[in-house]
């Protein structure tokens, strides 16, 4: 959620981009806010029932805590659209308890077959339509009686009724006009005072300033959160969304740091005795990841994904910004916890102001990613294009199922190729093309490991495809995507090891070595920058041809490297960050050698590079 004002605001410089805009509005405003591969697609196409109604089933027949990534609909992204008539009566009104219940109706008979159960009301459930807030006796927010005339327990329970989970939404710490000069009791806490839950200098809090920071070295604070989630229990809520919550949301020092906070609502929401998903939001920093699991169910970890525009999202502004940042975050999701990529606006058509292809991507990242599946779109009004995203159980079978998060297995250029190894020894294999033409993109088995034949599946066309030797090779349009099943029916990759420590290696530069814990022989050469290069000598293999590479890196962030073999140009390649500095990942990169001794050198040029582990050079072309 960003905020409730995004035009005309002081302070955002005239002639910004979209993207500066929006950050300058974070700033400024201060208001809350594998399946197996079936023998022909004929098979797939009978499946798709059963299969339905086992990914609805998926929660009640896992057991703990969001084992798998949540599915459902959120309501922020058309509360937050300039689209022509969501909003008629001024920014962020389309949120009422009508049109909560129409698409609660609209989820229940198109979508909640296909696993999407949760209804989410996001900002503004407490707010008029000037953005003015109503609080209970307690300081905890109340239903603006315009926007929800009926409370928020009966819309729960119309959810409920309809088989769904609802979710809420709060922005973290003390809403300062819940504050009331420090006399507001706490519920439920003889002798607290909204004065004894926060800093006495009244310190603000979370990504917009709009909160005061909760001390929680006083017993006072703990209990008010605890009111508040036996409140949200008490109405019968599944799932809150925590926004602005920091060390992120564009927010850095002791003021935004709220792990505290997180720990307090972890510890009332098992209180209460129901459980509530717990939901952190927004850009979460990835340096408290371990927090963020401890505490939470899932974590957002970009900016919004809508473009606070006259459709729901842009390409440009922001999602096509996940392919460079969701890989830092790919080891950190897993059951009880998933890395949030932010809504999934793919089913209206030209209200998400996508192109087909795009759509088609956008699913396609969130997937692999295992990012929940939540879209943001009017579901009485999806398109067939929409509903065929939606509902493709293949896809949505590889957000669910049990096998690792997906990363670039090459670096991160327009033309990418993204996968993850499936439990039953399949691949989970994706082509992107980012750039803004058409363009062929390929994946090299060697690139996962193996040579030789394999099978390869479709899955957006629920078509076997038949078997490829080698590799695939895909024409994709700009933005486009393709993804597949790959069963490997050949060999593993023979190759060569060699380490980036050895004393036969060259350094130049700053290149040192530094020892690795994670690295394969305990240490990785590093000080890539400014000139630094490592070169790789005596690298022999028998035949000339082109050599799928794989580079085992370091790189907290991401970085790009020039990579060359024997005495060519190079080219400056990025790889995308392994989402720390002790944490190692691979690429794979294609490199002519000529049978006998051969270099490769990575070279950082004038910027930064990875710090390289080893190199797995295959034993033939």
């Amino acid at each position: 959620m960003r905020s409730p004002s995004y035009s005309a605001l002081p302070g955002i410089p005239a002639g910004s981009s979209p993207r500066t805009a929006r950050a300058t509005l974070v700033l400024a405003v201060t208001a809350a806010l594998a399946t197996s591969i079936p023998a022909a697609a004929t098979q797939a196409e009978a499946a798709d029932t059963a299969a339905a109604t086992a990914a609805a089933t998926t929660a009640d027949t896992t057991s703990g805590a969001a084992a798998k990534p949540y599915m459902g609909w959120s309501s922020w992204s058309m509360q937050s659209s300039k689209y022509p008539g969501l909003n008629p009566d001024g920014d962020y009104s389309y949120l009422t308890e009508a049109n909560v219940l129409k698409q609660t109706d609209a989820l229940a008979t198109k979508l909640k077959k296909y696993g999407y159960d949760y209804v989410n009301i996001d900002a503004g459930w407490w707010r008029d339509n000037t953005w003015k807030p109503e609080y209970d006796q307690y300081g905890r927010q109340a239903p603006d009686p315009l926007r929800f005339p009926d409370g928020m327990k009966p819309v729960a329970d119309h959810i409920h009724a309809k088989g769904l989970k609802a979710g809420i939404y709060l922005p973290v710490g003390l809403e300062k006009e819940a504050y009331g000069d420090g006399k507001v009791p706490v519920w439920n806490a003889p002798g607290c005072t909204t004065a004894d839950i926060v800093y006495p200098d009244l310190r603000t809090t979370n990504g917009w300033d709009s909160s005061y920071k909760l001390d929680f070295d006083n017993p006072c604070a703990q209990k008010y959160v605890d009111s508040q989630a036996q409140m949200f229990a008490d109405w019968g809520y599944d799932f809150l969304k925590l926004d602005g919550v920091g060390p992120g949301s564009f927010k850095s020092g002791d003021n935004y740091n709220n792990v505290a906070d997180v720990a307090a609502w972890h510890q009332a929401i098992a209180a209460t005795g129901r459980p509530i998903h717990l939901e952190l939001s927004w850009s979460l920093d990835i340096g408290h990841a371990a927090d963020w699991k401890q505490y939470s169910n899932g974590w957002r970890i970009e900016t919004d994904v809508e473009c606070y525009c006259n459709t729901l999202v842009s390409w440009e502004n922001s999602v096509n910004d996940r392919w460079n940042d969701a890989p830092a975050w790919s080891h950190k999701a897993g059951p009880g916890g998933w890395n949030d990529l932010d809504s999934l606006d793919v089913g209206n058509g030209a209200m998400d102001g996508l192109t087909k292809a795009e759509r088609q991507s956008y699913m396609t990242l969130w997937a692999i990613n295992k990012s929940p599946l939540y879209t943001g779109d009017d579901l009485t009004k999806l398109d067939s294009y929409g509903v065929s995203l939606l509902t493709n159980q293949e896809v949505i079978a590889v957000d669910q199922n049990d096998s690792p998060v997906a990363r670039p297995v090459t670096p991160v250029g327009d033309q990418q190729v993204w996968g993850t190894r499936n439990s039953d020894g399949s691949y989970t294999v994706a082509l992107f093309n980012l750039g803004d033409s058409p363009a062929s993109v390929t994946a090299d088995w060697a690139s996962f490991g193996f040579t030789g034949n394999a099978s390869v599946r479709d899955l957006w066309n629920k078509q076997n495809l038949g078997t490829y030797k080698n590799r695939i090779t895909e024409a994709l349009p700009a933005h486009g995507s393709r993804l597949f099943t790959v069963k490997p029916g050949g060999t593993a990759v023979a190759t060569t090891s060699y380490e980036a420590e050895s004393a036969a290696n060259t350094l130049s530069g700053n290149a040192s070595v530094a020892g690795c814990d994670a690295c394969s022989g305990g240490s990785k050469v590093g000080n890539l920058y400014l000139g630094g290069k490592l070169q790789f000598n005596d690298i022999t293999v028998q035949k000339d041809g082109i050599y799928t590479v794989k580079v085992a890196y370091v790189s907290g962030d991401p970085r790009p490297v020039t990579v060359f073999s024997n005495t060519g140009n190079g080219t400056s390649l990025p790889f995308p960050s392994t989402g720390d500095w002790g944490t190692v990942d691979t690429v794979s990169v294609q490199l002519a050698l000529k049978a006998g001794s051969n270099t490769i050198t990575f070279d950082s040029g004038s910027g930064y590079a990875p710090d390289i582990d080893r190199i797995d050079v295959p034993q033939t072309p």
